[in-house]
């Protein structure tokens, strides 16, 4: 099996299952399929997120955002960076490693907020499907250099690859509330 990146079997219903050990079928013949690098929180992690956040509240960082959700337990707000994806006049939001805290956070409240340097806007979201997922993710996988070790589709992968992944990579598209 690939691996995902939960531990938590209730969360199965989240991730569409995990991915079968085959060999799919690929424009050029059979192909095994890439590893996929483990998303775990660290605390170089966290130090490189709070870095990166100055630098997207700055407004320098191109596509990027500060994603803020409310916890769905504690109700406190919750930041990430996150990056956008902007496609046939659509904001999309790609969860590159997975159903993350955040994930699960929007997914319980509907609603997230992004900002960046001065701009602050708030959304509805919708989880989209796998067959809109997948175009969403080959260009996010164009735009997120850092995030394509997660992913076991490549940036010349085509989409079909993409939409077979979407499962461990939950995408929701932006609608502004105001």
């Amino acid at each position: 099996m690939a691996p995902t990146t939960q531990d938590d079997p209730k969360d199965e219903q989240h991730r569409g299952g995990e991915a079968a050990e085959t060999n799919e079928s690929h424009a050029s013949g059979p192909r095994n399929p890439r590893p996929v690098r483990v998303y775990h929180k660290s605390r170089g992690r966290r130090i490189g997120d709070a870095v990166i956040g100055l630098f997207i509240r700055a407004g320098v960082v191109p596509s990027s955002y500060i994603l803020t959700t409310r916890g769905r337990r504690t109700g406190r707000l919750r930041t990430n960076p996150v990056t956008i994806v902007q496609r046939a006049n659509t904001r999309w939001l790609v969860a590159p490693y997975g159903p993350t805290p955040w994930v699960l956070n929007a997914r319980a409240t509907g609603q997230v907020s992004l900002r960046r340097g001065r701009e602050r806007a708030d959304y509805t979201i919708r989880e989209v499907t796998p067959q809109e997922a997948g175009p969403v993710l080959k260009q996010y996988l164009g735009i997120a250099k850092p995030t394509r070790p997660y992913f076991q589709a490549s940036l010349d992968s085509p989409v079909e690859e993409f939409i077979a992944e979407a499962g461990r990579h939950p995408v929701f598209e932006l609608t502004p509330t105001s």
